[in-house]
């Protein structure tokens, strides 16, 4: 039961991870504790949206550049369609972090882009009902990622390639070898043995990793998929992922895919955060209320009954950016946490950063220092 590398946690990082780490001929055992894919985490509700003009940090750009390349490696190695692109808008007031920092990241890097009022956007897409004076940058490039379907891609790839996947068995706990090259994972099934080992576990990685315990704190999510009542409006050639922050919070959503309903949800929605083990997963009138109030306001065509109310996890660190990183005592394990509600986009190129990580001698030839572990936004918090 050895093997070269040791996957605990087969969502969106760690199932593209197992992929890049066989598809280099590495022996690979991936361990999740649930179904693949599952709704236990972070990574279900059927798509994620992918933008370019990252308002966040324009740092993350080439990271994107190169998850563009992988999602669609990823397409020709399987036969899934996983990326859609029909464009994104992301904005909010004029002199806004939105607004803004989406600007500086599309000048920065030369991104095809567009600046629009939000008359402007109500015009060309009419599911809209933005302020006119709201300031928009829509990106051709953008679009979203079916979340789910992605896992089971990058899964089949991975098998094909030679990987051992096993879902439903749960990680007990590891320890490092003290030469710094070797690993053994024990599971309520049984004990492997690994050169190196890679924690992708959402929001369970405090648990399995102590040096992000008040560093990776999960939240409680809440998506909504409301009915439109003109479902011509909602179609992914007409209707854009969004990113918007206005005067309620800063909210996102997407085109009917799927579920016969526009979905979208509020960032840090209520802001309750809890142990994973104890996440609250059902939804209340209270979640439905606050996201209903939204759409009357802003998509006032697509605010019909409900079709679904679903909870999910962010696991959010104290800058809000990743964290991509060999383990502070033990350099044979690589820890990557979940990513604070946007990092779904970068699963394919997280996969390759993290197989970089893994093997050889540690390095990546992606720019991750602002993620690394030891920056000074990644103190911890107790919240």
């Amino acid at each position: 039961m050895t093997y070269d590398v040791i996957v605990v946690g087969i969502g969106g990082m760690g199932s593209a991870a197992a992929w890049q780490l066989a598809r280099r001929g590495r022996r690979v055992l991936g361990l999740e504790r649930f179904d693949i894919p599952h709704a236990m985490g972070s990574s279900h509700g059927v798509t994620r949206i992918i933008r370019l003009p990252y308002y966040e940090n324009p740092a993350y750009v080439p990271l994107l550049h190169r998850a563009y390349a992988l999602w669609r490696e990823l397409e020709a190695a399987t036969g899934r369609r996983v990326l859609h692109t029909h464009g994104s808008l992301d904005g909010g007031i004029e002199d806004g972090e939105v607004f803004q920092g989406a600007l500086a990241s599309a000048r920065l890097h030369g991104l095809a882009h567009e600046v629009l009022t939000g008359a402007q956007v109500n015009e060309r897409h009419p599911g809209y009902a933005l302020p006119a004076t709201m300031r928009v940058i829509f990106q051709p490039q953008g679009g979203y990622v079916l979340s789910e379907q992605a896992i089971v891609a990058h899964v089949q790839a991975a098998q094909a390639a030679g990987a051992e996947i096993h879902a439903r068995e749960q990680v007990l706990g590891w320890e490092a070898r003290g030469d710094g090259e070797g690993v053994v994972v024990t599971t309520d099934r049984g004990r492997y043995e690994a050169g190196r080992l890679v924690l992708t576990a959402g929001a369970w990685m405090a648990d399995l990793a102590p040096p992000l315990q008040g560093v990776a704190v999960p939240e409680r999510q809440v998506l909504a998929w409301l009915q439109p009542q003109a479902p011509a409006l909602f179609t992914p050639e007409r209707f854009p992922v969004f990113n918007l922050d206005v005067e309620e919070g800063r909210y996102y959503g997407f085109p009917v895919v799927e579920v016969p309903g526009f979905k979208f949800g509020r960032y840090h929605h209520r802001g309750e955060h809890m142990p994973a083990e104890a996440m609250r997963r059902e939804v209340d009138a209270e979640d439905e209320a606050l996201l209903r109030a939204f759409a009357n306001r802003y998509f006032p065509q697509g605010t019909g009954p409900t079709m679904a109310l679903r909870a999910c996890m962010f696991t959010n660190t104290p800058d809000e950016h990743f964290i991509l990183d060999h383990h502070p005592a033990h350099p044979q394990v690589v820890l990557a946490s979940p990513c604070s509600g946007h990092g779904y986009k970068f699963c394919s190129v997280v996969g390759e950063v993290l197989a970089d990580l893994a093997t050889g001698d540690g390095s990546t030839r992606h720019e991750i220092g602002f993620l690394r572990l030891g920056r000074p936004g990644a103190a911890g918090h107790s919240r």
